[in-house]
């Protein structure tokens, strides 16, 4: 019987140390998964691997010791916050060391509906989300998950605890004016 991945968040953060060793192989793979989904739509000589990227990720959730774990779902959102700021630190420090023009390009098609997929720089699409967070930061923290986290949109809409519908009404707006936003910007 597979171990509840929500009962060992809850021991871990009553500071149950043995969950957390209970936890990794549990959410290891999800998030390697998930990290080589968005690294799939990162520029192809990119330095930092999947593996990597979780391992980094994963050394910041464990640095967590104010969370309070709700669910699965909440956990993998934090981890795809977190990958967010990794990846947006690593491109702002490849850019500030190369000073060359070029950028850490990602594509900007999961799920998107236009005729062709859009290759976007990282640091524009954090810009875009910031920009999309000031004035409607759910639809921000669902693109973050898609995009970051790699989440489904099911799995998306659990770690907000919205419905499903609700979720898809938001990453249809939210798609739109990114697409609308990056264009101008790209």
């Amino acid at each position: 019987m597979p171990k509840d991945i929500t009962g060992l968040l809850h021991a871990w953060a009553g500071g149950d140390a043995g969950a957390l060793e209970e936890l990794l192989p549990l959410v290891y793979t999800d998030l390697r998964r998930r990290a080589g989904a968005y690294m799939r739509r990162e520029r192809r000589n990119h330095t930092l691997e999947p593996t990597a990227l979780v391992h980094e990720a994963y050394l910041k959730l464990v640095d967590q010791r104010r969370a309070t774990w709700q669910n699965r779902g909440q956990f993998f959102g934090v981890a795809s916050q977190m990958m967010r700021r990794i990846l947006v630190d690593r491109a702002r420090a490849r850019r500030m060391a190369k000073r060359s023009g070029r950028w850490a390009r990602v594509t900007l098609d999961d799920g998107a509906r236009a005729d062709s997929p859009i290759n976007v720089d990282v640091l524009d699409l954090d810009a875009a989300l910031t920009r999309l967070a000031a004035f409607d930061s759910r639809k921000c923290q669902l693109a973050e998950l898609r995009f970051f986290g790699g989440l489904s949109l099911e799995e998306a809409a659990e770690a907000l605890g919205i419905s499903t519908a609700t979720a898809d009404r938001d990453w249809q707006t939210a798609r739109a004016w990114l697409l609308k936003e990056l264009r101008q910007t790209s």
